[in-house]
């Protein structure tokens, strides 16, 4: 794997491979020292043009458990800001000797001219761009249900029968791009429900249906309802009447969430609009996954630089982590 830009265009191989090498990861850190001699020598760089404390925190934890050198850098009070071009910082970080570069940007499309410019030779990973994609949001969204669903005997497993509803903002939403494609690819059954303010236009060629009625969406009991954050910071117009009435008539409260069936599981990107899009109840409630999300998200992404720097090497020679 020389690059992760989007899940669209992954493969349901490569997406298992990831999410078999993430169970590995796991295991690992289970165990008292936690850290891995694998990436020693590699150079990973967390280039974050918009803040994310939660991913950026992520990326670095799943490099130094892999012993890489991590390299945070953030635009804001940079040369970026000063008005440094992607072009420039790329050239200074090939010069620097980066081996992955972790990119987030508002704009659609960066990862990818990252990655195909030819200004950089590093590996490029994806960690969100403009309303486009999050792909190892996704990634780590399908192990936690899969991990939930299939217990230890995960490895090898996809998602086909698995019944997902993704409610909430779609239109600004990466996630939620990110897992319709993954979700689908692994043989997910994915249902939108939003508001009609909220759907992309194009939302009639993406591989999913589309209710704007939540409890309509609820009654069919599905297996993991995934709630997505309300951006505030992306919206310049008014999409719904009020955050009271979103709450009513889209958020999951307590007793939306006790209609589920048993075994059905709560997820959120994060982070939440507690009282918005989800109660407090429904987001501490056992059923809940918010915090298995953030744990294994780590793993994820450690088998993502694992694939991207390690992998081929290892492959050859057998994994023995």
């Amino acid at each position: 794997m020389r690059h992760l830009l989007d899940t669209h265009t992954l493969d349901r191989e490569t997406a298992l491979r990831i999410l078999d090498v993430a169970e590995d990861m796991s295991d690992t850190q289970s165990r008292e020292i936690k850290k891995l001699p694998t990436l020693r020598g590699k150079t990973v760089v967390n280039l974050f043009f918009e803040d994310s404390t939660r991913t950026r925190i992520s990326f670095e934890a799943a490099a130094k458990r892999l012993s890489a050198d991590v390299i945070n850098f953030a635009a804001k009070g940079s040369s970026v800001s000063k008005g440094e071009s992607l072009k420039d910082t790329a050239q200074t970080l090939q010069a620097m000797g980066a081996d992955a570069v972790v990119i987030r940007h508002s704009a659609s499309g960066a990862p990818r001219t990252l990655a195909t410019s030819g200004w950089i030779s590093a590996g490029v990973v994806n960690a969100g761009d403009g309303t486009h994609e999050h792909p190892t949001q996704a990634l780590l969204d399908a192990f936690t249900i899969r991990k939930r669903r299939c217990g230890t005997a995960s490895r090898g497993r996809d998602l086909a029968g698995v019944r997902v509803v993704i409610v909430g903002d779609v239109l600004h939403s990466r996630v939620a791009r990110s897992n319709v494609w993954l979700l689908t690819t692994l043989g997910a059954d994915v249902t939108l429900v939003s508001p009609p303010t909220l759907v992309p236009q194009n939302v009639s060629q993406w591989p999913v249906r589309v209710l704007y009625d939540l409890d309509e969406a609820l009654a069919d009991g599905p297996d993991a309802v995934m709630m997505l954050r309300i951006q505030l910071e992306r919206m310049n117009a008014a999409y719904f009447p009020s955050e009271r009435e979103y709450s009513r008539t889209w958020g999951l409260d307590a007793v939306r969430a006790g209609s589920l069936p048993s075994d059905s599981i709560v997820m959120h990107p994060g982070p939440m609009n507690r009282g918005l899009e989800i109660s407090s109840e429904a987001a501490d409630s056992p059923r809940s996954t918010v915090l298995e999300q953030v744990t294994n998200g780590v793993s994820v992404r450690m088998a993502v630089l694992y694939m991207l720097l390690a992998g081929e090497r290892d492959d050859e020679r057998g994994r023995d982590l």
